[in-house]
């Protein structure tokens, strides 16, 4: 029996831009190993995997090609499009997705997909000499979250012309690190990498996770509960915050490319 599988383009209004995640739809919860057989296959930064649950809402899984993570923003926008896309749930409804993270509450505004995650802590750190070594600058200022380091830089030339040494990266002891620095341009507050390589993600087009971290960072430097980030890889991506207390509401546009069936048996 197949499974209904999407791509979808993430963080951005046209074709072959953002974040590509794939979404396939599940019967109900299905065996971890399938799931990242079906996630290497497909070689994204994140596959969503989605089934209605019988007591409401729908559980949510993301996999990276190597392994299950805890959140993923980019993956959350693309599960909802394909949900409202395929007439699964009404546009003017949330959808209640069940995680590791707890439930994320997800909606459709005009042609923005909003999500309602918890904020992450940003708590500073003492500068790793691994992490300077590998980016090859001294850093401004270095936080940890729960998942990632928060890499604060001097410049927004700093953060595009960054080229760090994977390897050190993968010795950290975290999932990913996050490279941001204010932005002079009108309508963008900050802009931002993240490499995950210890992941299996070297640069990731666009994180959605990583922005609940920029989140609290930028309403202390900024003063600003309402932003929009700019995340500056080489496909691009924005994504528009607003600060709630402890939640943090992510929004981004999301494009359909492509529908098909994955015929693999678990």
């Amino acid at each position: 029996m197949g499974h209904k599988i999407f791509q979808v383009d993430t963080f951005t209004d046209v074709a072959f831009g953002g974040n590509p995640a794939a979404v396939c739809l599940l019967d109900g919860p299905t065996d971890p190993r399938w799931l990242q057989k079906i996630a290497a296959e497909f070689n994204l930064s994140e596959t969503a995997f989605v089934f209605k649950r019988d007591e409401g809402g729908y559980g949510l899984r993301w996999f990276t090609p190597t392994i299950e993570v805890d959140l993923c923003g980019h993956a959350t926008i693309a599960a909802a499009h394909a949900l409202f896309e395929e007439g699964l749930v009404p546009p003017g409804e949330y959808i209640r997705f069940y995680t590791k993270s707890g439930l994320l509450m997800t909606r459709l505004q005009g042609n923005w997909i909003e999500m309602n995650f918890p904020a992450d802590i940003v708590r500073k750190v003492e500068i790793p000499p691994m992490l300077t070594e590998a980016i090859g600058i001294e850093p401004r200022f270095v936080a940890k979250g729960k998942f990632d380091y928060l890499v604060q830089l001097s410049s927004e030339a700093e953060v595009r012309e960054l080229k760090p040494n994977m390897e050190l990266l993968t010795g950290l002891p975290v999932r990913g690190i996050i490279v941001t620095a204010a932005s002079g341009k009108k309508g963008i507050d900050f802009i931002s990498r993240f490499f995950a390589p210890a992941a299996g993600i070297s640069e990731d087009p666009v994180t959605g996770s990583a922005h609940c971290m920029l989140g609290v960072f930028y309403r202390e430097l900024l003063g600003k509960t309402e932003m929009v980030g700019y995340q500056a890889s080489k496909r691009g991506g924005t994504v528009k915050i607003s600060m709630h207390e402890d939640r943090v509401l992510l929004s981004g546009q999301a494009v359909m490319i492509s529908k098909g069936e994955v015929l693999g048996i678990e």
